[in-house]
Parts: C-alpha cells; structure tokens; sequence
C-alpha cells in the first residue's frame, strides 16, 4: 500500500464515559470505553498512544471517601481538640472550605493564619498594588483582621465573588468554635498564638513544618497527616491524606486515590492484549498551569499523576525546529532543509541536556505536560469525558 505522509501530529480526544460508582471493574469500563470509541469514531489505537484517566473516577471507584466527622475526630485525636493554628490554606469552597468544617468541629478555637496578598496557588486577598500603596511588607508585616479591613476594607475574590476571609471564619464558627484571624507569610508567626498547628499548604509544606518544628512547635500537622489512615471504616490516603480532596456532598470528601499503579497496568494489559499495541496509561488530576488574568496556579492536587506506567517517566528530548533552521541550517530551503532537519532528529543524543540546539523546549516531566493537556481537554464540568486518549505525543517530525 502506497505509503502518504501524514500531516497531523498530536491529538487529544475526550472519551466518553458511563457514570462510576463505587466497586466498578474501572480497568474493564475504560479498556472498553476506549475500544468502543476507536470503533465508533473510527480511529485505531497505536503504540505509545496515552490512555489517562482522571483521578476522580479512580476515587470514586475505589470508594474513598470520608466525612466531616472523620476529619473532626482524626483532628482531636492528634492535636487534643483546643487551640489549633490553620495555616495557609488554599481559598477554595470546592478543595478546603470543608476540610475547614472538619477541622473546626474538632477543636475549641481555631487561629487562621492567612498568607497574603495571596494564597499558595495565586488566588488574591489583595492586590499588590494596594500593598505597596498601604507602605505594607507582607514578607515581615503581621496583620490583625482588623488592621487588615482598615487597610484593605473587603476583597471579593475575581471570579467566584467570595470574601474568603469571612466566609472561612463564619465557617469555623458555624461549627461551635472560637475564631481568629491573622494575615502572615512567616510560618513560625503562628507559634505566638498557639502551639499546635495544621500547616495546610500543598507544595511547600515539608518545609513549612520543619521550620514550626525547629522553632518549638509541640505538635505539628500537614494535610497529609489527616486522613492518612481510615477513621471509623472510612477511606484514607496513606501517602496524601486529605492533600487532593474534593468536596463530594455537604458532609462527605472524595479523597485523592489511593495506591493505583495496578490500575494503569492492568489497563495497559487489557489494550495489549484485545489490538497488540503497547500503550502508555496514566492516572491525572489537576493540569500544572498559571491562568494569566487570575494568576491562579491550577495544581491544588500534590502531584498531577499518582500513578503511570514506566514509558512515561523522565522529560521531553527534543530538538528546537526553528533554532536548526535559523542556525545550523540557515542556507538551506524546501526539501534540503526539511531532509538535514529529519536527520538531525533521528541522530539526536538520547540527552540534550545543555545542547543549545534543544533550548527553549519545556523542561517539564512527561506526565505534567500530558497531565495538563488531559485536564484541558476532560474540563472540569460536564463534558462527560473522564478519559482521554492521546496520540502522536511522542512523534516527531520525521514520523
């Protein structure tokens, strides 16, 4: 059969899925689901294509769930159930705000220790304008809420309309317990108002507890040490604890998904076996990108894939087409150029680390970059779509 060239490089493809519940065969639903979809939309399957599937339907599947109460109960039993220090939590309704409940049902106060003029991700409780405005250095300046509505007055957040400031501290006082706020970016700061503390941030938090812990903390917390092990025959996560949770109902979470390499390898099986492709699966959640209006750094999940098969660890070895053909190629045109371009791609170094020939490409990890597309693609709606099928990630020009 006459061979063409073909013309289209990487597609992403949400693939529809039926509604998960608990205890459902998800590596069959999904090896079908993309076979079907191949069938349908008659497109084949091909080796190196990537089959991610999000890490909602993982955790819905596996049952991993818990409630306030859990979360109030865990809290008391590890830190006794008086003054407790929360500091830097993310300010979302969906991702915190009833990790907060839980919190606050199991203590008698809570001192909520806010990093300003934003949150870890980027949402804002002020601008930096009115911080410079304000003569104020948020680096060494600790604010009183009061002072802080003095200065500042109330801060509605861009896109969801929210003071997050008063919606967690009626929160907390919803549940029964004293509330105080402060506004500071020193984690040791919390240590003048209480001596327990849950240090909430997700990516900086191994640090952020070494330091309360050198500067005398008696008890310290991360996220991941709630919830690491059930409560009351509750679900858990032994390596995040409630670090990716989401909001399920008003009382319950759906926790990040336990241990699910498994899963990905039994679904990289299943497709071997029904087409004799070797595909690559992984499991995602939130993408790892900046949104430039809000400056909100999506990734409030600890990583973006819990669990991938071996072909997709390590980073991108590419080659810059366009610094070859402005540099070592720059006399060359048509199919001279497009010719000495190809063979440069096919004896390229297994490392280009430091070859300035591969300068400005992304030197992120594999699963991050298809980690992002997949969260662009799936949405965070109702598009129905909680797989997506990648293909052509890994070719090149010369494919």
């Amino acid at each position: 059969m006459d061979q063409k060239e073909r013309r289209v490089g990487t597609v992403s493809r949400g693939i529809r899925m039926p509604i998960i519940r608990q205890g459902d065969n998800l590596a069959e639903i999904v090896s079908t689901g993309v076979l079907e979809a191949a069938e349908i939309e008659g497109f084949e399957l091909r080796d190196r294509d990537v089959i991610s599937v999000t890490e909602s339907i993982v955790a819905r599947a596996q049952g991993n769930y818990c409630t306030v109460d859990d979360i109030a109960a865990d809290v008391k039993a590890k830190l006794g159930g008086e003054t407790v220090g929360v500091i830097f939590p993310i300010l979302s309704r969906n991702r915190f705000a009833i990790c907060l409940r839980g919190i606050a049902r199991g203590c008698k106060k809570i001192v909520l220790m806010l990093s300003y003029p934003s949150d870890e991700v980027g949402n804002s409780l002020v601008s930096l304008d009115k911080i410079d405005a304000a003569g104020i250095n948020p680096y060494s300046d600790v604010l009183s809420l009061e002072k802080y509505r003095e200065l500042f007055g109330e801060n509605k957040h861009e896109f969801t309309g929210v003071d997050y400031v008063a919606y967690y501290s009626d929160l907390i006082k919803e549940e029964g317990a004293e509330v105080e706020v402060i506004f500071a970016n020193q984690p040791k700061t919390i240590l003048q108002y209480a001596d327990k503390v849950i240090n909430c941030d997700i990516h900086t938090r191994k640090r952020t507890k070494r330091i309360l812990i050198d500067a005398g903390a008696k008890a310290v917390c991360s996220l991941d040490d709630i919830m690491n092990a059930p409560v009351n025959g509750s679900g858990c996560n032994e390596k995040y604890g409630l670090l990716g949770s989401n909001k399920s109902t008003e009382d319950q979470i759906k926790l990040f998904p336990r241990e699910c390499k498994d899963l990905v390898l039994d679904i990289q099986d299943r497709i071997l076996k029904a087409t004799g492709k070797h595909v690559e699966v992984m499991v995602y959640g939130d993408g790892a990108f900046k949104d430039p209006q809000g400056k909100i750094w999506e990734l409030a999940d600890p990583v973006v894939s819990p669990a991938f098969t071996d072909g997709l660890i390590g980073t991108p070895n590419e080659l810059k087409l366009k610094y070859l053909a402005d540099n070592d190629f720059k006399d060359l045109s048509g199919e001279e150029l497009k010719k000495a371009i190809s063979e440069s791609i096919k004896s390229k170094e297994a490392n280009l680390v430091g070859n300035m020939a591969s300068e400005g490409t992304t030197p992120r990890q594999l699963t991050d970059l298809i980690g992002s597309l997949c969260d662009l693609t799936s949405g965070s709606g109702d598009k129905g779509t909680p797989v997506v099928l990648v293909q052509g990630y890994f070719d090149n020009y010369t494919n």
